[in-house]
Protein backbone atom coordinates (compact mmCIF):
# COMPACT_ATOMS: atom_id res chain seq x y z
CA UNK A 1 0.00 0.00 0.00
CA UNK A 2 1.52 3.49 -1.13
CA UNK A 3 1.95 6.48 1.06
CA UNK A 4 -0.85 8.64 0.41
CA UNK A 5 0.37 12.73 -0.26
CA UNK A 6 -0.89 15.75 0.57
CA UNK A 7 -1.47 18.61 -1.84
CA UNK A 8 -0.59 22.03 -0.60
CA UNK A 9 -1.59 25.16 -3.14
CA UNK A 10 1.42 25.98 -4.50
CA UNK A 11 2.52 30.39 -3.77
CA UNK A 12 2.44 31.76 -7.09
CA UNK A 13 5.89 33.23 -7.82
CA UNK A 14 5.09 36.36 -9.00
CA UNK A 15 4.04 37.24 -5.14
CA UNK A 16 7.70 38.12 -3.59
CA UNK A 17 8.65 40.37 -5.95
CA UNK A 18 5.57 41.92 -5.79
CA UNK A 19 5.55 42.31 -2.39
CA UNK A 20 8.96 43.70 -2.60
CA UNK A 21 7.74 46.10 -4.86
CA UNK A 22 5.24 47.21 -3.23
CA UNK A 23 7.04 47.93 0.11
CA UNK A 24 9.30 49.33 -2.01
CA UNK A 25 7.39 51.90 -3.63
CA UNK A 26 5.64 52.51 -0.29
CA UNK A 27 8.84 53.50 1.55
CA UNK A 28 9.82 55.42 -1.83
CA UNK A 29 6.19 57.18 -1.41
CA UNK A 30 6.59 58.04 2.44
CA UNK A 31 10.43 59.31 2.24
CA UNK A 32 9.41 61.64 -1.00
CA UNK A 33 6.34 62.46 1.60
CA UNK A 34 8.56 63.15 4.89
CA UNK A 35 11.27 65.04 2.51
CA UNK A 36 8.57 67.38 1.16
CA UNK A 37 6.71 67.80 4.48
CA UNK A 38 10.74 68.68 5.42
CA UNK A 39 11.26 70.68 2.78
CA UNK A 40 8.22 72.97 3.20
CA UNK A 41 8.44 73.47 6.73
CA UNK A 42 12.39 75.08 6.54
CA UNK A 43 12.95 78.66 6.03
CA UNK A 44 16.12 79.36 3.78
CA UNK A 45 18.07 82.67 3.60
CA UNK A 46 16.80 83.16 0.16
CA UNK A 47 13.44 83.41 1.44
CA UNK A 48 11.67 79.48 1.34
CA UNK A 49 8.42 79.53 3.40
CA UNK A 50 8.48 82.86 4.83
CA UNK A 51 5.86 85.15 4.54
CA UNK A 52 7.47 88.85 4.21
CA UNK A 53 8.42 91.11 7.33
CA UNK A 54 4.97 92.40 8.57
CA UNK A 55 5.84 95.93 9.30
CA UNK A 56 7.15 96.42 5.76
CA UNK A 57 5.45 94.60 3.32
CA UNK A 58 6.80 93.42 -0.06
CA UNK A 59 5.81 90.58 -2.98
CA UNK A 60 6.76 87.44 -2.20
CA UNK A 61 9.10 85.45 -4.15
CA UNK A 62 6.95 82.95 -5.81
CA UNK A 63 9.82 80.34 -6.80
CA UNK A 64 8.30 79.16 -10.06
CA UNK A 65 11.28 78.80 -11.76
CA UNK A 66 11.62 75.21 -10.80
CA UNK A 67 9.35 72.09 -9.62
CA UNK A 68 8.02 71.62 -6.19
CA UNK A 69 10.69 68.29 -6.20
CA UNK A 70 13.72 70.08 -7.47
CA UNK A 71 12.55 72.98 -5.13
CA UNK A 72 12.42 70.69 -2.28
CA UNK A 73 15.90 68.42 -3.02
CA UNK A 74 17.47 72.05 -2.84
CA UNK A 75 16.39 72.89 0.40
CA UNK A 76 17.28 69.54 1.90
CA UNK A 77 20.35 69.77 0.31
CA UNK A 78 21.64 73.07 0.95
CA UNK A 79 20.11 73.40 4.15
CA UNK A 80 20.51 70.29 6.11
CA UNK A 81 23.49 68.27 3.95
CA UNK A 82 25.88 70.94 2.71
CA UNK A 83 27.44 72.46 5.72
CA UNK A 84 27.83 68.64 7.35
CA UNK A 85 30.47 67.82 4.18
CA UNK A 86 31.95 71.10 4.25
CA UNK A 87 35.59 71.38 5.17
CA UNK A 88 36.82 74.91 4.46
CA UNK A 89 35.51 76.39 8.09
CA UNK A 90 39.21 76.58 9.58
CA UNK A 91 38.00 77.45 12.87
CA UNK A 92 41.61 78.02 14.59
CA UNK A 93 42.58 80.90 16.30
CA UNK A 94 45.09 82.98 14.03
CA UNK A 95 48.55 83.99 16.09
CA UNK A 96 49.50 87.81 15.57
CA UNK A 97 52.91 89.53 16.18
CA UNK A 98 52.47 91.35 19.39
CA UNK A 99 54.63 94.38 17.64
CA UNK A 100 52.55 97.63 18.26
CA UNK A 101 53.24 99.02 14.66
CA UNK A 102 50.47 96.22 13.07
CA UNK A 103 48.19 97.04 15.99
CA UNK A 104 46.21 100.27 14.98
CA UNK A 105 43.80 102.09 16.56
CA UNK A 106 40.14 102.09 15.67
CA UNK A 107 38.83 105.32 14.17
CA UNK A 108 36.65 107.62 16.78
CA UNK A 109 33.08 106.97 15.33
CA UNK A 110 34.09 103.46 16.54
CA UNK A 111 33.23 104.73 20.25
CA UNK A 112 29.20 104.93 19.26
CA UNK A 113 29.56 100.90 19.84
CA UNK A 114 29.71 101.42 23.07
CA UNK A 115 27.39 104.11 23.33
CA UNK A 116 24.54 101.83 21.02
CA UNK A 117 25.28 99.20 23.90
CA UNK A 118 24.86 101.83 26.89
CA UNK A 119 20.79 100.70 27.59
CA UNK A 120 22.15 97.02 28.72
CA UNK A 121 25.59 98.09 30.66
CA UNK A 122 23.53 97.68 34.10
CA UNK A 123 20.81 95.03 33.52
CA UNK A 124 22.82 92.81 30.81
CA UNK A 125 20.62 90.94 27.91
CA UNK A 126 18.78 88.27 29.22
CA UNK A 127 16.92 85.66 27.35
CA UNK A 128 13.78 87.66 27.67
CA UNK A 129 15.52 90.48 26.23
CA UNK A 130 16.12 88.49 23.28
CA UNK A 131 12.38 86.88 23.28
CA UNK A 132 10.87 90.32 23.00
CA UNK A 133 13.33 91.26 20.12
CA UNK A 134 11.97 88.51 18.24
CA UNK A 135 8.95 89.80 17.74
CA UNK A 136 11.12 92.66 15.52
CA UNK A 137 13.09 90.53 14.05
CA UNK A 138 13.63 88.63 10.68
CA UNK A 139 15.89 86.46 11.55
CA UNK A 140 18.31 85.15 14.74
CA UNK A 141 21.38 84.66 14.59
CA UNK A 142 23.98 82.43 17.45
CA UNK A 143 27.53 81.76 16.78
CA UNK A 144 29.03 79.45 19.16
CA UNK A 145 32.74 77.77 18.49
CA UNK A 146 33.14 79.75 15.50
CA UNK A 147 29.99 78.03 13.68
CA UNK A 148 27.38 80.48 12.65
CA UNK A 149 23.35 79.47 13.07
CA UNK A 150 20.19 81.01 12.11
CA UNK A 151 16.77 80.43 12.77
CA UNK A 152 14.94 82.41 10.06
CA UNK A 153 10.83 84.50 10.95
CA UNK A 154 10.77 86.44 7.98
CA UNK A 155 11.62 86.84 4.39
CA UNK A 156 13.54 90.05 3.63
CA UNK A 157 13.72 91.90 0.34
CA UNK A 158 15.67 90.96 -2.36
CA UNK A 159 19.11 89.70 -0.85
CA UNK A 160 19.63 91.14 1.79
CA UNK A 161 19.19 88.49 4.51
CA UNK A 162 21.77 86.83 1.84
CA UNK A 163 24.54 88.99 1.97
CA UNK A 164 24.08 89.93 5.40
CA UNK A 165 24.23 86.14 6.37
CA UNK A 166 27.18 85.98 4.07
CA UNK A 167 28.85 89.22 5.97
CA UNK A 168 28.90 87.37 9.25
CA UNK A 169 30.66 84.71 7.76
CA UNK A 170 33.55 86.19 6.40
CA UNK A 171 33.94 87.81 9.51
CA UNK A 172 34.38 84.37 11.09
CA UNK A 173 36.64 83.78 8.04
CA UNK A 174 38.51 86.97 8.60
CA UNK A 175 39.19 86.16 12.33
CA UNK A 176 38.97 82.50 13.06
CA UNK A 177 38.61 81.83 16.39
CA UNK A 178 38.74 85.43 17.69
CA UNK A 179 34.87 86.23 17.17
CA UNK A 180 33.03 85.15 20.31
CA UNK A 181 30.01 83.07 21.29
CA UNK A 182 27.10 85.29 20.61
CA UNK A 183 23.30 85.32 20.45
CA UNK A 184 21.17 88.28 18.79
CA UNK A 185 18.38 89.14 16.83
CA UNK A 186 18.19 90.97 13.11
CA UNK A 187 15.98 92.82 11.30
CA UNK A 188 17.08 93.61 7.60
CA UNK A 189 14.37 96.39 6.60
CA UNK A 190 15.00 100.22 6.63
CA UNK A 191 13.00 101.72 9.81
CA UNK A 192 14.09 101.45 13.48
CA UNK A 193 11.20 99.59 15.30
CA UNK A 194 12.70 99.77 19.36
CA UNK A 195 11.47 103.41 20.08
CA UNK A 196 12.87 104.42 23.76
CA UNK A 197 9.27 106.19 24.44
CA UNK A 198 7.53 103.21 24.25
CA UNK A 199 10.46 100.66 25.38
CA UNK A 200 11.92 102.56 28.17
CA UNK A 201 10.98 100.27 30.61
CA UNK A 202 12.42 96.92 28.78
CA UNK A 203 15.29 98.11 26.39
CA UNK A 204 15.24 95.45 23.37
CA UNK A 205 18.57 94.32 21.56
CA UNK A 206 17.52 94.48 17.91
CA UNK A 207 20.40 94.72 15.24
CA UNK A 208 19.72 96.21 11.81
CA UNK A 209 20.93 98.83 9.17
CA UNK A 210 19.75 101.93 10.83
CA UNK A 211 19.19 103.87 14.14
CA UNK A 212 18.16 107.42 15.11
CA UNK A 213 18.36 108.86 18.58
CA UNK A 214 14.54 107.95 19.17
CA UNK A 215 15.26 104.22 19.19
CA UNK A 216 17.40 101.56 20.89
CA UNK A 217 17.87 99.52 17.47
CA UNK A 218 21.74 99.01 17.22
CA UNK A 219 23.31 100.04 13.43
CA UNK A 220 25.09 96.97 11.83
CA UNK A 221 27.28 97.26 8.39
CA UNK A 222 24.74 97.02 5.53
CA UNK A 223 24.51 94.24 2.96
CA UNK A 224 25.70 95.91 -0.25
CA UNK A 225 29.24 96.58 1.13
CA UNK A 226 29.21 92.97 0.17
CA UNK A 227 27.15 93.81 -3.20
CA UNK A 228 23.92 94.39 -4.28
CA UNK A 229 23.33 92.04 -7.37
CA UNK A 230 19.87 93.09 -8.09
CA UNK A 231 21.29 96.82 -9.61
CA UNK A 232 24.82 95.93 -9.80
CA UNK A 233 26.82 97.20 -7.54
CA UNK A 234 30.01 95.70 -6.95
CA UNK A 235 31.58 94.92 -3.02
CA UNK A 236 32.90 97.51 -1.42
CA UNK A 237 36.80 96.91 -2.06
CA UNK A 238 36.04 97.27 -5.59
CA UNK A 239 33.18 99.87 -6.00
CA UNK A 240 34.88 102.94 -3.80
CA UNK A 241 38.30 102.31 -6.16
CA UNK A 242 35.73 102.69 -9.10
CA UNK A 243 33.77 105.76 -7.93
CA UNK A 244 36.95 107.21 -6.83
CA UNK A 245 38.69 106.46 -10.64
CA UNK A 246 35.45 107.98 -11.98
CA UNK A 247 35.41 111.16 -9.98
CA UNK A 248 38.80 111.76 -11.34
CA UNK A 249 37.47 111.62 -14.91
CA UNK A 250 36.61 115.21 -15.05
CA UNK A 251 38.54 117.90 -12.83
CA UNK A 252 36.83 120.40 -10.62
CA UNK A 253 36.90 123.34 -12.61
CA UNK A 254 35.21 121.29 -15.30
CA UNK A 255 32.40 119.67 -13.15
CA UNK A 256 28.45 120.94 -13.65
CA UNK A 257 28.19 124.21 -10.66
CA UNK A 258 25.22 122.72 -10.13
CA UNK A 259 24.24 120.03 -7.09
CA UNK A 260 22.24 116.85 -8.44
CA UNK A 261 20.38 114.23 -7.37
CA UNK A 262 18.94 111.18 -9.36
CA UNK A 263 16.83 108.84 -7.38
CA UNK A 264 13.16 107.54 -6.49
CA UNK A 265 10.71 110.26 -5.16
CA UNK A 266 7.84 107.32 -4.60
CA UNK A 267 8.81 106.39 -1.49
CA UNK A 268 6.29 108.10 1.28
CA UNK A 269 9.34 110.69 2.06
CA UNK A 270 8.37 114.14 2.02
CA UNK A 271 11.97 115.23 2.14
CA UNK A 272 12.11 113.71 -1.71
CA UNK A 273 8.75 115.14 -2.82
CA UNK A 274 9.61 118.25 -1.38
CA UNK A 275 13.10 118.33 -3.12
CA UNK A 276 11.09 117.86 -6.52
CA UNK A 277 10.32 121.68 -6.04
CA UNK A 278 14.22 122.47 -6.07
CA UNK A 279 14.54 121.34 -9.63
CA UNK A 280 15.88 125.06 -11.15
CA UNK A 281 19.14 125.43 -12.25
CA UNK A 282 18.97 129.20 -12.38
CA UNK A 283 17.00 129.48 -9.11
CA UNK A 284 17.83 127.07 -6.92
CA UNK A 285 21.70 125.74 -8.26
CA UNK A 286 20.12 122.39 -8.99
CA UNK A 287 19.39 119.66 -11.08
CA UNK A 288 17.14 117.00 -9.75
CA UNK A 289 15.84 113.87 -11.62
CA UNK A 290 13.30 110.80 -11.01
CA UNK A 291 15.40 107.49 -11.42
CA UNK A 292 13.49 104.88 -13.45
CA UNK A 293 14.45 101.87 -11.76
CA UNK A 294 12.11 99.55 -14.75
CA UNK A 295 14.18 101.59 -17.42
CA UNK A 296 17.23 100.78 -15.94
CA UNK A 297 16.85 97.09 -14.99
CA UNK A 298 16.19 96.76 -18.68
CA UNK A 299 19.03 98.47 -20.18
CA UNK A 300 20.99 96.48 -17.56
CA UNK A 301 21.52 99.38 -15.04
CA UNK A 302 24.57 101.19 -17.59
CA UNK A 303 23.38 104.22 -17.74
CA UNK A 304 23.35 104.31 -13.43
CA UNK A 305 26.74 103.31 -12.79
CA UNK A 306 28.13 104.87 -10.20
CA UNK A 307 31.24 105.64 -11.42
CA UNK A 308 29.77 107.81 -13.94
CA UNK A 309 27.73 110.44 -11.70
CA UNK A 310 29.98 112.37 -10.42
CA UNK A 311 30.28 115.24 -13.23
CA UNK A 312 28.98 117.59 -10.69
CA UNK A 313 30.22 119.33 -8.39
CA UNK A 314 27.51 119.29 -5.39
CA UNK A 315 25.51 116.17 -4.62
CA UNK A 316 22.42 115.86 -2.83
CA UNK A 317 21.58 112.85 0.01
CA UNK A 318 18.22 112.71 0.60
CA UNK A 319 16.59 110.60 2.47
CA UNK A 320 13.91 108.02 1.25
CA UNK A 321 11.43 105.89 3.10
CA UNK A 322 13.96 106.10 6.13
CA UNK A 323 17.87 105.39 5.72
CA UNK A 324 19.58 105.47 2.53
CA UNK A 325 22.41 103.36 1.42
CA UNK A 326 23.13 105.85 -1.37
CA UNK A 327 25.14 107.92 1.25
CA UNK A 328 28.09 106.01 1.05
CA UNK A 329 28.22 106.61 -2.70
CA UNK A 330 27.56 109.91 -2.49
CA UNK A 331 30.55 110.78 -0.44
CA UNK A 332 32.77 108.81 -2.86
CA UNK A 333 32.54 110.84 -5.73
CA UNK A 334 34.91 113.59 -3.92
CA UNK A 335 31.81 116.24 -4.91
CA UNK A 336 30.55 118.29 -1.89
CA UNK A 337 28.00 116.02 -0.31
CA UNK A 338 24.93 118.26 1.02
CA UNK A 339 22.85 116.19 3.39
CA UNK A 340 19.51 117.39 3.99
CA UNK A 341 19.32 117.48 7.11
CA UNK A 342 18.78 113.41 8.45
CA UNK A 343 16.70 111.84 11.36
CA UNK A 344 18.21 108.26 10.45
CA UNK A 345 22.24 107.27 11.00
CA UNK A 346 24.30 104.27 10.09
CA UNK A 347 27.45 102.96 11.83
CA UNK A 348 29.72 105.38 10.08
CA UNK A 349 27.78 108.60 9.58
CA UNK A 350 28.66 109.57 13.02
CA UNK A 351 32.00 110.23 11.89
CA UNK A 352 31.18 112.77 9.85
CA UNK A 353 31.60 116.36 10.42
CA UNK A 354 29.40 119.24 9.11
CA UNK A 355 31.84 122.09 7.34
CA UNK A 356 34.16 119.44 7.59
CA UNK A 357 33.28 116.16 5.35
CA UNK A 358 29.98 117.36 3.95
CA UNK A 359 27.24 120.55 4.20
CA UNK A 360 24.25 120.78 6.14
CA UNK A 361 20.91 121.43 3.71
CA UNK A 362 17.89 122.80 6.05
CA UNK A 363 14.92 120.72 5.08
CA UNK A 364 12.78 123.52 6.60
CA UNK A 365 14.69 125.81 3.96
CA UNK A 366 15.41 123.57 1.39
CA UNK A 367 15.68 125.02 -1.88
CA UNK A 368 16.99 128.36 -0.90
CA UNK A 369 19.68 126.64 1.51
CA UNK A 370 20.82 123.92 -1.59
CA UNK A 371 21.09 127.70 -3.13
CA UNK A 372 23.26 129.14 -0.58
CA UNK A 373 25.41 126.15 -0.55
CA UNK A 374 26.03 126.42 -4.13
CA UNK A 375 26.81 129.99 -4.40
CA UNK A 376 29.34 129.75 -1.67
CA UNK A 377 31.15 126.66 -2.99
CA UNK A 378 31.37 128.47 -6.78
CA UNK A 379 32.66 131.28 -5.11
CA UNK A 380 35.22 129.52 -3.10
CA UNK A 381 36.32 126.89 -5.26
CA UNK A 382 39.38 125.95 -3.68
CA UNK A 383 37.90 125.55 -0.16
CA UNK A 384 34.38 123.57 -1.87
CA UNK A 385 37.26 121.10 -3.74
CA UNK A 386 38.65 120.47 -0.34
CA UNK A 387 36.09 119.78 1.36
CA UNK A 388 34.36 117.30 -0.96
CA UNK A 389 37.37 115.53 -1.11
CA UNK A 390 37.83 115.34 2.88
CA UNK A 391 34.42 113.60 1.96
CA UNK A 392 36.03 111.13 -0.40
CA UNK A 393 38.91 110.50 2.01
CA UNK A 394 36.58 109.92 4.79
CA UNK A 395 35.51 106.79 3.12
CA UNK A 396 38.50 105.88 1.84
CA UNK A 397 39.57 105.31 5.32
CA UNK A 398 36.24 103.24 5.75
CA UNK A 399 38.24 100.15 3.81
CA UNK A 400 36.15 96.77 3.84
CA UNK A 401 38.85 96.09 6.96
CA UNK A 402 37.97 98.28 8.88
CA UNK A 403 34.34 97.51 8.30
CA UNK A 404 35.06 93.87 9.53
CA UNK A 405 37.21 95.63 12.82
CA UNK A 406 33.99 97.61 13.40
CA UNK A 407 31.37 94.63 12.85
CA UNK A 408 34.20 92.44 15.16
CA UNK A 409 34.07 95.11 18.19
CA UNK A 410 30.42 95.33 17.93
CA UNK A 411 29.92 91.62 18.38
CA UNK A 412 32.72 91.37 20.74
CA UNK A 413 30.97 94.78 23.00
CA UNK A 414 27.50 92.60 22.82
CA UNK A 415 28.58 89.32 23.55
CA UNK A 416 29.79 91.28 26.97
CA UNK A 417 26.83 91.73 27.83
CA UNK A 418 24.95 88.61 27.52
CA UNK A 419 23.79 86.68 30.87
CA UNK A 420 23.46 83.21 29.56
CA UNK A 421 25.54 80.95 27.31
CA UNK A 422 24.27 81.31 23.71
CA UNK A 423 23.16 78.25 22.34
CA UNK A 424 21.37 77.57 19.20
CA UNK A 425 17.73 76.65 19.62
CA UNK A 426 16.50 73.63 17.91
CA UNK A 427 14.87 75.58 15.50
CA UNK A 428 18.29 77.39 13.91
CA UNK A 429 20.05 75.44 10.74
CA UNK A 430 24.04 75.61 10.79
CA UNK A 431 24.58 78.41 7.76
CA UNK A 432 28.17 78.22 6.37
CA UNK A 433 29.69 79.99 2.97
CA UNK A 434 29.10 76.45 0.92
CA UNK A 435 25.15 76.40 2.04
CA UNK A 436 24.78 80.19 1.13
CA UNK A 437 26.39 79.50 -1.63
CA UNK A 438 24.26 76.46 -2.48
CA UNK A 439 20.62 78.37 -2.27
CA UNK A 440 22.86 81.54 -4.61
CA UNK A 441 21.74 82.15 -8.29
CA UNK A 442 24.54 82.81 -10.87
CA UNK A 443 24.71 86.15 -10.53
CA UNK A 444 24.32 86.18 -6.50
CA UNK A 445 27.05 83.53 -6.61
CA UNK A 446 29.44 85.79 -8.59
CA UNK A 447 29.11 88.27 -6.65
CA UNK A 448 29.41 86.34 -3.23
CA UNK A 449 32.62 84.97 -4.45
CA UNK A 450 33.60 88.33 -5.31
CA UNK A 451 33.33 89.90 -1.57
CA UNK A 452 35.16 86.51 -0.12
CA UNK A 453 37.57 87.45 2.92
CA UNK A 454 40.69 85.96 3.59
CA UNK A 455 42.52 85.07 7.31
CA UNK A 456 43.80 88.49 8.43
CA UNK A 457 47.57 88.63 9.14
CA UNK A 458 46.76 91.89 11.53
CA UNK A 459 44.86 91.91 14.49
CA UNK A 460 41.53 93.98 14.16
CA UNK A 461 42.38 97.67 15.29
CA UNK A 462 42.20 98.91 18.66
CA UNK A 463 39.14 100.14 19.99
CA UNK A 464 39.69 103.57 22.25
CA UNK A 465 38.23 103.91 25.28
CA UNK A 466 35.03 105.91 26.06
Amino acid sequence: MGLSSKHYPRTPTYLLPCVLALSFFSLTALLLYKVDDVASRTGTVVGHNLEPTPWHVFPAKPFDEETRQRRAYKIIQCSYLTCRSSVSGDRKRLGFATGDSKRQDCPDFFRAIRKDLEPWKVTKISKGHLMAAQNYAAFRVVIVGGKMFVDWYYACVQSRAMFTVWSLLQLLRKYPGLVPDVDLMFDCMDKPTINKTEHSSMPLPLFRYCTTKQHFDIPFPDWSFWGWPEINIGPWQEEFPDIKQGSQAVSWVNKMPRAYWKGNPDVFSPVRTELLNCNHSRKYGAQIMRQDWGAAARSGFKESKLSNQCNHRYKIYAEGYAWSVSLKYILSCSSVALIISPQYEDFFSRGLIPNQNFLLIDPLDMCPSIKRAVDWGNGHPNEAEALGKRGQDFMGSLNIDRIYDYMFHLISEYSKLLDFKPTPPSTALEVCAESVLCFADDKQRTFLSRSTASPSQTPPCTLKSA
